[in-house]
Formats: structure tokens, sequence, C-alpha cells
């Protein structure tokens, strides 16, 4: 059993997207990687546009079944946050807009089911992400590697929460 994520690293200026098959306790394997890039010079409608259309495209190139999101969190750069907060709300929508299911975690969360420390630096979350991926070289820029680490994250902690919604299905409970 395996399943397709699509980790997004939102941005506007940098949107990484990676595409992971997988599933907890067997090996992991990269599918495709890349960086969305935008213009600050370009209009804010279309940055986002650009950002929404490259989603929904690898949505439909590499058919995920789930998606999963960084939480945009308190930066001291406000224009910063916003601009993240933005591009996650339009990787959001391309999601939806096909029925996939999302999910949100924070940074930390997925810093520690990559590396085992929810405090671990870019080079630690590269590292482990090229080890866990079998990559030849690291990936390049961080938000490939932060991308690729959102998904990895997801076929852990998802699929975990699959197998317990069915073995308690299984019982006649809810989770």
């Amino acid at each position: 059993m395996s399943v397709r994520v699509l980790g997004v690293d939102p941005g506007l200026t940098r949107c990484g997207l990676g595409v992971v098959d997988g599933w907890p306790g067997r090996a992991l394997c990269a599918v495709g990687v890349l960086v969305v890039r935008t213009g600050p010079e370009q209009p804010l409608a279309e940055r986002l546009l650009a950002v929404h259309e490259a989603v929904a495209g690898w949505i439909d190139r590499y058919e995920p079944e789930a998606v999963a999101v960084e939480r945009v969190f308190s930066q001291h750069n406000v224009r910063t946050v916003m601009g993240t907060a933005q591009a996650s709300g339009v990787a959001l929508a391309a999601a939806a807009g096909r029925g996939l299911p999302v999910a949100v975690y924070t940074p930390s969360e997925v810093k520690a089911a990559v590396t085992g420390s929810g405090r671990a630096d870019k080079a630690q979350v590269t590292s482990m992400v090229t080890r866990l991926l079998r990559l030849d070289t690291p990936p390049h820029p961080a938000d490939c590697a932060d991308a690729l680490a959102l998904a990895v994250c997801h076929v852990w902690r998802g699929a975990a929460q699959v197998r317990l919604a069915e073995a308690l299905a299984a019982h006649g409970r809810s989770p």
C-alpha cells in the first residue's frame, strides 16, 4: 500500500512543491519537486494566480491523494506573513477545487516528523529529506526541501491517522 502526497511550502516569491509516494515503515520515493517563482514587480493578483495554476497543474499531473500545506506562523515581517498566507490560501483552494483532503502542519511539526526535533534548522531538514528520499543531491533551494518534508510528514502522520480510523471503525467506534 502506498499514498501519494503533494507538499506545499507556501510563499509569494518562492513556493515549493514536492510530491512523495510512501507509507509508514516503508521506503519513501520523491516523485517531483519544483519552486514556483514570482517577481515582486508583478501585480499581486498575477502572482497568486501563478501559484494557484502551479499547484492545480501539479495536482492534475501527479494525482496525489492528499495535499499537505505549511501553516502560516507569526513573523515579525507583516508583509512576508501576508504573502505567505495568501499563497497558502490559493494552494488550499486549488486542493479543495479538486476535492482533495488537505492537512496543515506547523513548521515545528514537520521538523519533528522528519528530524526528530521540532527545533531543527534548515540544514538538518534538508539533510534528512535527502537521506529519507535517497536523493543523489540535496534539494535546492530550501523551499524544495521544505515541500518534500511536508509531504513526508503527511505520509507518516496522515497514513497513521487513516489506519487508526480504520481500526476504530472495525470495532464500531469513531476517532
